[in-house]
């Protein structure tokens, strides 16, 4: 007589955890928390824009209008490249350090995930360009035409955009040293294209097709629209959608490729 075998229960993929609030102020919580313990990292992402700043001031002293026409775009450049680094070695240190896994074991969701660190890190990305606009506009004695706070919202843009970024890019390292070796890849190509050292008119209609494709061209041209004009034109305007968009669009990328371990 052969006793029956009792099906095993079917097994349910877990249900996707819808965004909330309270989830991802935590997480930005627990972030600002760890930074807040890591003066290394403060001082990269707060010191090094505002003395490179500094130095490119006086590297330029017997021109200052070079000094004008670069230091605007390097404003919204230097917060991208800064919270990209800082963005991907922290997400990455978070997953080999088992960190993630056990997070995401919680009811906590990917996009609650990616939304704390953004938000963490966006917080950080007000004060960055915050201190490197103030220092760059009164105190080095930049000469913008439009506002200065047209600047700051395309820095703080182009600081979202490298944390956008850095999260992406996380997923694909296996090592801290490998998140850095993403560098060339994601932000070399862009700061060569943007527009930084010749007009992009100016470049192979190839290199100018794929500039025109690349979110860091469209940050300097946002600043370049505030260095010549007084008032908000509709170039910039559509610039600073462009980059807030890529940086939405990365961000979503990012929670979807999210790994909870490095392989």
């Amino acid at each position: 007589m052969t006793t029956p075998t009792t099906a095993p229960a079917p097994v349910h993929p877990a249900p996707t955890r819808p965004l909330t609030l309270s989830r991802t102020t935590a997480t930005a919580t627990r972030v600002l928390r760890q930074l807040a313990h890591d003066p290394r990292t403060i001082a990269l992402l707060l010191v090094i824009p505002c003395l490179m700043l500094f130095l490119l001031r006086y590297v330029f002293d017997g021109s200052p209008r070079t000094f004008d026409n670069i230091g605007a775009s390097l404003l919204g450049i230097f917060p991208l490249i800064t919270m990209f680094l800082v963005t991907s070695i922290a997400t990455l240190r978070e997953r080999t350090s088992g960190t993630l896994e056990r997070l995401l074991a919680m009811p906590l969701g990917k996009g609650d995930l990616i939304a704390g660190y953004a938000l963490a890190f966006g917080t950080l990305a007000i004060v960055q360009s915050a201190l490197a606009t103030g220092l760059a506009v009164w105190f080095l004695g930049l000469d913008v035409t439009g506002s200065p706070w047209l600047l700051l919202l395309v820095a703080l843009l182009d600081a979202l955009l490298g944390t956008a970024l850095g999260l992406f890019v996380s997923a694909y390292a296996a090592s801290e040293f490998q998140a850095v070796q993403f560098m060339p890849a994601v932000i070399f190509p862009q700061l060569l294209l943007c527009g930084l050292f010749t007009p992009r008119d100016d470049m192979h209609p190839a290199l100018e097709a794929i500039s025109d494709a690349l979110p860091m061209s469209y940050a300097v041209d946002g600043m370049t629209e505030v260095l010549r004009h007084t008032d908000m034109t509709t170039a910039f305007v559509r610039d600073a959608l462009i980059v807030a968009g890529c940086a939405l669009l990365v961000l979503a990328l990012g929670a979807a490729t999210l790994r909870r371990r490095t392989a």
